[in-house]
């Protein structure tokens, strides 16, 4: 007999061991090579374990089991044959015995009806099994209830409204669930706590806060949308109006684009933005490599791409690392304002909120203006008050004035049309 011992791969770099978070077939399963067999969590992304071989699968590994990388989680016997409408094999004693069936339903039929015939049975004051139980709990006697069922059966609420003094309650308090469930962390929740942790306790972290107009960024989207999507097919959206006025931003002010390794500064001449996305198993944060040479469609498409491998738990652990400043948008669940948490090993991000129409004074007039909150936490351990303060005026500069500071004076060709 060929057996195949199916071990854990390495999901990346540095990554020790991963969580068996759902087995996708059973054991004793008929498997094709490549199909999906288990989803597994590392403490970066969640990713799918395909078979190897075909044959018939032998876990080795329950949900839930955190194993080693290299660990043996499954056996495929490859010598095993496929067994021949294995589906329609299930199905079929289903539909013989179907007619068999239907002569013992007619005959147990009465059975159900003999209890509900025969309501003699809490004539007598005898309590609901639901009655009964929570009775149980409390170490009531039946006898001490007043059954308002029929028949003077005892329901489920009388024996909730008579526990309530039992326990020195009021009568009159109000009862309901109170039951509790308990689920285990997935890895990546569980490291991600860890990491939120360890930021507030090893960094300096502070936030600094302001204001951006959006009426030009709207203008502009109303102007080019359809243009946009027809040649670039992507949509304009706001992320590389914030991207394009993040890494000029970051090129002005290079230590916010820094990290601390140990006692040394790590300066990049790169601007590397990770884009916070949330997926169904949590938030993750895939990264725009080089932002800072890319073109709007070339923002958009790359994170469109990124944002769909996320939702759809396709999304790689080399996609997700290596980033230099992190942008997070919390306006798109409602959020007006926030101090976003910073994204280890890097120094600073940035917040974007929800957008409202506000009263603001321009050129001495009252009007009504688009506006957003924006705010960035930073590592006061190496960005100072003046270039964190310096950085978010740059990036409201870029916001306020697109066409001026991020399209070069030429709307249609800085958005290559």
């Amino acid at each position: 007999m060929s057996v195949l011992e199916m071990k854990v791969p390495s999901p990346g770099e540095s990554i020790t061991e991963v969580e068996i978070a759902t087995w996708l077939v059973k054991d004793g399963d008929y498997v094709e090579k490549d199909q999906p067999i288990a989803e597994v969590d590392s403490d970066k992304a969640t990713l799918e374990l395909p078979a190897e071989q075909s044959g018939v699968i032998t876990l080795k590994a329950e949900e839930g089991d955190v194993v080693q990388v290299g660990q043996v989680v499954c056996l495929i016997d490859m010598d095993a044959k496929k067994p021949e409408g294995a589906a329609p094999a299930a199905e079929t004693p289903k539909q013989e015995e179907a007619p068999k069936a239907a002569e013992p339903a007619k005959q147990e039929a009465p059975k159900p009806a003999t209890p509900v015939a025969a309501p003699q049975t809490y004539a007598t004051g005898a309590p609901s099994p639901a009655a009964k139980k929570i009775l149980d709990e409390k170490g009531m006697d039946a006898a001490q209830v007043s059954g308002t069922g029929r028949d003077g059966r005892i329901t489920k609420t009388d024996a909730e409204l008579a526990a309530v003094p039992a326990l020195g309650g009021s009568p009159l308090t109000a009862t309901g669930s109170r039951s509790t469930t308990t689920t285990k962390l997935s890895v990546l929740r569980r490291k991600i706590a860890q990491r939120l942790v360890s930021v507030k306790n090893e960094t300096a972290m502070l936030t600094t806060f302001n204001e951006v107009d959006m009426s030009e960024i709207f203008r502009l989207r109303k102007l080019y949308k359809e243009e946009f999507a027809q040649k670039h097919g992507v949509g304009l959206g706001f992320m590389s109006f914030f991207t394009k006025a993040v890494t000029r931003a970051l090129q002005m002010y290079p230590d916010v684009n820094a990290s601390i390794d140990g006692d040394f500064k790590v300066n990049y001449d790169f601007c590397d933005i990770s884009i916070a996305v949330s997926g169904p198993k949590g938030l993750m944060v895939p990264v725009l490599r080089n932002a800072e040479n890319m073109s709007f469609s070339a923002v958009e498409a790359n994170i469109k791409d990124l944002a769909t491998k996320v939702r759809d738990g396709k999304i790689t652990v080399d996609e997700m690392t290596g980033g230099t400043f992190t942008i997070t948008n919390g306006g798109t669940f409602g959020s007006m304002m926030s101090t976003p948490i910073i994204n280890p090993p890097q120094s600073a991000i940035l917040g974007m909120h929800n957008i409202i129409q506000r009263p603001v004074a321009v050129d001495g007039q009252v009007v009504i203006r688009p506006m957003m909150y924006v705010a960035m936490s930073y590592d006061h351990r190496i960005i100072d008050g003046k270039e964190s303060v310096g950085f978010l005026v740059a990036v409201k500069e870029g916001i306020d004035n697109p066409v001026e500071i991020l399209m070069g004076g030429d709307e249609r060709k800085g958005l290559g049309l």
